[in-house]
């Protein structure tokens, strides 16, 4: 999967901010990255600072692009443009105070078309990667809700890689109806899990996965009720509405979206009972949950979360990554650009 990302960004090289040049982690993969030469990474921090670091941990930055935001020579055409996208939600001086700091200022980059993709989060908490996403970068046209997949990966029994995708295990909690004012729903519960169905196929297609999307469930084909069993059942209803071409189908239990005897036998006829590699949870327990259960039991690799539904791929580190997961993060976040 590495291999492909790698040589879809030596056919278009992109830029990517780290948001905490400092740290040993975000260099070392800094470093590896600058020798491939296919993907450029900005540094976000004290020039003297992240350099001594990098000089101390033996790692080669020479020659990267390294930006101090307190000293940032257009920090004020920034601020205006910040002010601008907040709409009087921030003062000049909340968004000075804020651009000081490497999550706003590198989202504030990617913004103005200076980078491609921004990865934070070695140091920071998921909501401070996402929050100045929201606010400055924002959904795309079309979409209504940031979501996230994990992509897994382990190598199948015939020596092939075998790949999964996985949403949403990390940023929505459950799905509510949106109403306005007036008590009106302007957004249904099931057209946002449907939603994120098709972002995490889209996203599955891009590390080469032909996704067959299963929305899971305690019940398959009505054989539960309660729950969360009436929003899947929605919410596929909704998913083959928007996208037709996709090969969706549930609800269904995860034993009959990856066992072909029992998929077929539950669900027969369908198309991706028993084949399913594109699992879309019915809320944040059930994803969380699931994800890592194939990650320690099941032998895969996860990366992620990553972010759907922006319009420039911003991604979230676990504080607890080493510089492998920093190195193949940047190339998954490059690659969605």
């Amino acid at each position: 999967m590495f291999a492909r990302l790698e040589a879809k960004l030596r056919e278009n090289p992109r830029k990517i901010v780290f948001t905490e040049g400092h740290d040993p982690r975000i260099l070392e993969a800094a470093a590896r990255l600058k020798q491939g030469g296919f993907l450029t990474p900005i540094l976000l921090g004290a020039v003297d600072v992240v350099t001594a670091k990098a000089k101390e941990c033996g790692f080669d930055i020479e020659g990267l692009e390294i930006i101090d935001p307190a000293t940032y020579p257009d920090m004020e055409a920034m601020v205006e443009k910040m002010v601008e996208l907040r709409k009087g939600k921030m003062s000049p001086e909340d968004c000075r105070a804020n651009l000081l700091k490497g999550n706003y200022f590198g989202t504030m980059l990617v913004k103005m078309g200076y980078a491609d993709s921004l990865l934070g989060g070695a140091t920071y908490s998921t909501a401070d990667t996402v929050r100045p996403a929201l606010q400055l970068i924002k959904c795309r046209k079309g979409a209504h809700l940031v979501s996230s997949c994990f992509i897994l990966a382990r190598e199948g029994k015939d020596g092939a890689q075998e790949l999964l995708a996985m949403g949403d295990c990390a940023i929505n909690i459950d799905y509510q109806d949106t109403v306005d004012k007036d008590g009106n729903v302007t957004f249904t519960a099931a057209e946002k899990l449907a939603e994120v169905a098709i972002e995490t196929a889209k996203t599955a297609k891009v590390f080469g996965i032909d996704p067959k999307v299963a929305m899971l469930s305690f019940s398959t084909k009505g054989s539960g009720k309660g729950g969360t069993v009436a929003l899947s059942q929605a919410a596929t209803a909704k998913a083959k509405e928007l996208a037709p071409e996709l090969a969706l189908d549930g609800e269904m239990q995860f034993d009959a979206a990856v066992s072909p005897v029992v998929g077929q036998l539950k669900f027969p006829g369908s198309p991706v009972a028993g084949y399913a590699n594109t699992f879309i949870f019915p809320c944040i327990e059930a994803g969380n949950i699931g994800y890592k259960i194939a990650q320690r039991l099941g032998g895969f690799e996860a990366y992620g979360p990553i972010l759907q539904g922006l319009n420039a791929p911003i991604n979230d580190l676990s504080r607890g990554c080493n510089a492998e997961e920093v190195y193949k993060m940047a190339l998954i976040t490059a690659a969605l650009a």
